[in-house]
């Protein structure tokens, strides 16, 4: 096929259930790999992110999809069709940026009806898409403005209404939340939430923010020095991470480092560096009976007690180094005997807090101590 009719492919709903699909894609940059031979599916309707620490690949990702980059190696298709030589203009694609990218010398009605006046669409379909779009992200009373009279929430809401406009296949947010303060993103973040369950389109977002991903997504993607460690749900992401990088990165967690002393029924007896014994479970189902581990206890699993357990397994004594009062719940920070420090997290309750070098007893189920592997799997 001509790079003519590449460029001018008209793409139509293929015999799949993924939009996007990254098939050993790698990107490299001055001898430097980025992206490092990734695979990657996003099923159609999906709100799908991208998360991870600034300079994992995850820009780079997006933008291989959007077509601002190309692969150094590998295919990227979009709804069952390469499109490793399709020109960003031709891939059924809209991109909304954390800057906006808006006009500032164009109303907000001329910024959304930008695209469809590249068209050549008549004024009655201009006015009428460019009238419903501004309509669905609640824009409508502001045609007349410039960006410059908008607070970042409407600039945000204007950039979406002008990529929605072009009916994508999918739909990509390159840190769309990331320019607002705390009390709006979490608005926006409903709003992005009900845009998507009311459009039925593919979303897939990149974002260094753990809690917007987690709060949004269907499924997360979780990337580390431009490889993908992990692809599950939310729940499992958290619950169940696959390396010790998911455990340490979303959320809160305390982590050991031991060996496996004995299996058996699926339990591991571990003891840590620091002499610890422990009983803990393979995260996700991880094949571990021999060698060094990871050890992960999120810091809400974990009970306190002035008084010993009776359990002994996963019980240990300790001293209250820090208090946090939080508002819907309290910090603890809990010094063993052994010196390692662990973060305690528990429900605020009506009554007096322990103070700083109080004895205390922890206790953590089986089920809440995880293994993991030491080594990216």
């Amino acid at each position: 096929m001509s790079q003519a009719a590449i460029q001018n492919r008209t793409f139509t709903t293929a015999d799949t259930e993924f939009d996007v699909e990254l098939r050993q894609v790698s990107k490299v940059y001055n001898q430097e790999p980025v992206v490092r031979g990734i695979d990657l599916t996003i099923r159609r309707g999906e709100f799908f992110s991208i998360l991870g620490p600034s300079g994992c690949g995850k820009t780079t990702t997006l933008r291989l999809v959007a077509g601002f980059e190309t692969p150094s190696s590998g295919e990227v298709l979009i709804r069952g069709q390469s499109v490793n030589r399709v020109p960003p203009y031709r891939r059924p694609v809209n991109t909304v940026f954390q800057s906006y990218a808006l006009f500032s010398h164009l109303t907000v009605w001329e910024n959304v009806a930008f695209g469809l006046r590249l068209k050549k669409q008549s004024k009655a379909e201009v006015q009428s898409q460019v009238d419903q779009a501004l309509k669905l992200v609640k824009m409508d009373g502001f045609a007349k403005r410039f960006p410059a009279q908008l607070s970042g929430g409407q600039q945000q809401r204007v950039a979406l209404a002008r990529a929605l406009i072009n009916r994508p296949a999918v739909l990509l947010l390159d840190e769309p939340l990331g320019a607002l303060d705390l009390k709006l993103r979490k608005e926006m973040q409903v709003e992005l939430s009900t845009l998507h369950q009311e459009l039925g389109l593919t979303f897939v977002m990149v974002t260094h923010d753990q809690e917007e991903a987690m709060s949004l997504s269907d499924r997360i993607a979780v990337m580390n020095q431009g490889n993908i460690e992990q692809i599950d749900s939310p729940e499992r992401i958290y619950e169940h991470p696959k390396t010790s990088f998911v455990a340490d990165f979303i959320g809160d967690t305390n982590l050991f480092y031991g060996k496996i002393e004995g299996f058996s029924a699926n339990v591991l007896w571990l003891i840590t560096g620091n002499g610890l014994k422990m009983k803990a479970k393979p995260s996700n189902g991880a094949s571990l009976t021999s060698g060094s581990v990871v050890i992960s206890v999120r810091p809400e699993k974990i009970r306190l007690s002035l008084s010993p357990f009776a359990q002994e397994a996963n019980t240990f004594e300790g001293r209250l180094r820090t208090v946090m009062y939080l508002g819907t719940h309290v910090h603890y920070v809990v010094e063993l005997a052994s010196g390692d420090r662990l973060t305690v997290r528990q429900p605020s309750f009506s009554g007096d807090l322990p103070g700083e070098d109080t004895p205390l007893y922890l206790l953590w189920d089986v089920n809440d101590c995880l293994a993991l592997p030491t080594s990216h799997p």
